[in-house]
């Protein structure tokens, strides 16, 4: 039975993003100021960090700290909700790819590898180039609906898999409903698949939405996100290098995160119990089976005694 201190170790990846989100969540409460207060546009223009501003302050007396934490909970929140919906997206098409077959099956898949074959960033900057600026639910609804083919394809290949198994074998020939087959005999293995997949998908994403912020194709000022302080320090120039350095390394400590809390789920990292065994399949890796000793061989039995063998009476 494992310890309490191994189960604490197989959680302990999850813990820098964990503390990260709960600080953004907390941001109106930890940040010492709004993050649109312009406390003094004369005196605190563009100062360097300091004791009263650890983060300095921007062209428009704003204290970046502030702003950097306010941006946390915008960036987080956006990049966690695309995320969300982009695998919801990539579990039914990838499903319905796999449960088609045929002709269906290979045009589906075909569709995909010309998604895939398309620059994700390019996708993104024409669509919202047409639309114009994005809102919050609208930023969310265009990474989402542009970043689900690689996950989608994997689920189908997975599918593809467990409807071969036996038990799905024999639920068909029984009778069972599709649905209930589905319910009961795929979705339960394709859990630890989107599990796994979900905070390297966090990673990019938070990068995507920091993109389009520093292209003026996401959240606009003085809405604070990561993208828009970029924008404002690159608009400063290098002598304000707070303004990048600031909420560049928030960014890069939260894609690091993400890719750390991708390790609760990696099987090369020492992932075990049934989330480890079920991951290290989902992504095709094989999982090592306890070594078994042989059973020793069964002696052939004697060949039974013809009747001219029995002894006369």
């Amino acid at each position: 039975m494992p310890s309490a201190g191994h189960g604490w170790s197989r959680w302990r990846p999850v813990l820098p993003l964990a503390l990260l989100a709960l600080l953004a969540a907390l941001a109106p409460w930890v940040a010492p100021y709004p993050p649109d207060a312009q406390l003094d546009i004369l005196a605190l223009r563009t100062r360097p960090p300091s004791w009263a501003h650890p983060f300095g302050t921007d062209a428009y007396g704003r204290d970046v700290l502030s702003r950097v934490l306010h941006g946390a909970r915008v960036s987080l929140a956006v990049s966690g909700m695309a995320v969300l919906v982009g695998l919801g997206v990539a579990a039914v098409v990838g499903v319905l790819t796999a449960a088609a077959g045929g002709t269906a099956e290979r045009l589906l898949r075909r569709a995909l590898e010309v998604a895939l074959a398309i620059p994700r960033l390019l996708l993104l900057v024409v669509v919202a180039g047409f639309r114009g600026p994005l809102s919050a639910g609208a930023l969310v609804l265009v990474i989402a609906l542009t970043g689900w083919f690689d996950v989608a394809r994997l689920v189908a290949d997975e599918t593809r898999a467990l409807l071969a198994r036996d038990y799905a074998l024999a639920a068909r020939a029984a009778g069972s409903p599709t649905v209930r087959l589905l319910r009961v005999h795929l979705l339960p293995h394709l859990w630890p698949l989107l599990a796994a997949m979900a905070p390297l998908s966090l990673a990019g994403t938070i990068a995507m939405e920091a993109g389009l912020g520093f292209l003026g194709l996401g959240l606009q000022p003085p809405q604070a996100s990561w993208g828009t302080i970029l924008q404002d320090g690159v608009a400063v120039g290098p002598e304000a290098w707070w303004l990048i350095a600031c909420p560049g390394g928030a960014m890069v400590l939260a894609v690091l995160a993400a890719h750390h809390a991708g390790a609760r789920f990696d099987p090369h990292a020492g992932a075990t119990g049934p989330w480890g065994a079920r991951v290290a399949h989902a992504l095709r890796e094989p999982v090592t089976a306890p070594q078994v000793a042989p059973a020793p061989p069964v002696a052939a039995a004697p060949p039974h005694a013809s009747r001219t063998d029995l002894p006369l009476s």
